[in-house]
């Protein structure tokens, strides 16, 4: 039993030095700005591996969940802002941002969504309002599904939850992540978040060089990219497990709903919203001018949505 200790202990010696070794660096390297990211960072460990999120401010909880190639830095004026009122946590999932990169973990969605919910239930998080993007989409909703009776609302920005199988542009996408271009481009030359990313906005000015480093900086080489390339692979491989959720989603269908939509998205488009009008008919919907990251493109105006929503 003593044995058993000292090893589970020099084990979490281990994963906690190489955390801070990899802030360090972050900080050395100087991608990591503590002016544009103002946030103690906090750790907790998981089945799969260490994960880092953030955690300021007092009230009713406010849980953001990013995409990829994003991470919690997606929501830091969000954050600015609003935990002047309200307890703001927003997670890096396992294998993004500040959050431990294991070699061997899947990083399909429904692992992630486990994940979440695993943190959910350790937090004993309640009242929570989900607020969810991209593939935070299935990953958030698949939380809250399990953990219904804790989530109050939901805000919701460009993404899906239905199958993508029979999706002609999801096809093409999956075509070329499962080729040997899409694996090199992807592990290489970190294609996600340098060029995808970068894809994803309108106004291009809005991606300052310093603001595209905060998304590049996490994937610094081949095996820190492996979760990129999972996840990309999940937009097709994971189908049936998003249609199993679309089915589910009436545990919180009577919650109450924003959505908040870019109606200049590339990937994510207007169409993807009309699917949600129709299962959501009762939400509120703003559509902004802008591409897939409205929290970059237009944060000040979303900010003050979600305010005037948290209040009603």
């Amino acid at each position: 039993m003593e044995r058993i200790r000292k090893e589970n202990f020099a084990s979490q010696l281990i994963i906690n030095t190489q955390v801070i070794l990899f802030i360090m660096t972050s900080i050395q390297n100087n991608w990591l700005d503590s002016k544009l990211y103002p946030f103690e960072h906090q750790f907790i460990q998981l089945e799969t591996g260490k994960m880092h999120y953030i955690d300021e401010g007092k009230g009713d909880t406010i849980l953001f969940v990013h995409g990829t190639p994003t991470w919690s830095f997606l929501y830091r004026d969000f954050i600015k802002k609003i935990s002047s009122t309200y307890r703001c946590i927003a997670i890096d999932h396992i294998g993004f941002g500040l959050s431990e990169k294991p070699p061997l973990f899947a990083d399909t969605p429904q692992l992630h969504a486990k994940n979440l919910s695993t943190f959910i239930k350790k937090l004993d998080l309640r009242n929570i309002t989900l607020i969810v993007h991209d593939f935070g989409g299935p990953i958030g909703l698949g939380a809250g599904i399990e953990n219904a009776e804790r989530i109050k609302k939901i805000v919701l920005l460009n993404s899906w939850l239905w199958e993508t199988k029979n999706d002609e542009d999801a096809l093409k996408i999956d075509r070329l992540i499962n080729s040997w271009l899409g694996k090199f481009l992807y592990l290489n030359f970190n294609f996600s978040p340098k060029v995808l990313l970068k894809q994803g906005f309108l106004d291009k000015k809005k991606l300052s060089t310093e603001i595209h480093r905060h998304y590049t900086g996490p994937f610094p080489n081949k095996q820190s990219r492996q979760s990129l390339l999972r996840i990309a692979e999940s937009l097709v491989g994971s189908s049936d497990w998003y249609q199993q959720q679309w089915e589910e989603l009436d545990q919180l269908i009577t919650k109450d709903w924003l959505i908040l939509w870019g109606m200049k998205d590339k990937f994510i488009t207007p169409v993807y919203l009309d699917k949600w009008k129709k299962r959501i008919p009762a939400s509120t919907i703003i559509e902004f001018d802008c591409g897939h990251f409205v929290q970059e493109e237009n944060a000040k105006e979303a900010i003050a949505a979600i305010e005037k929503f948290l209040n009603e």
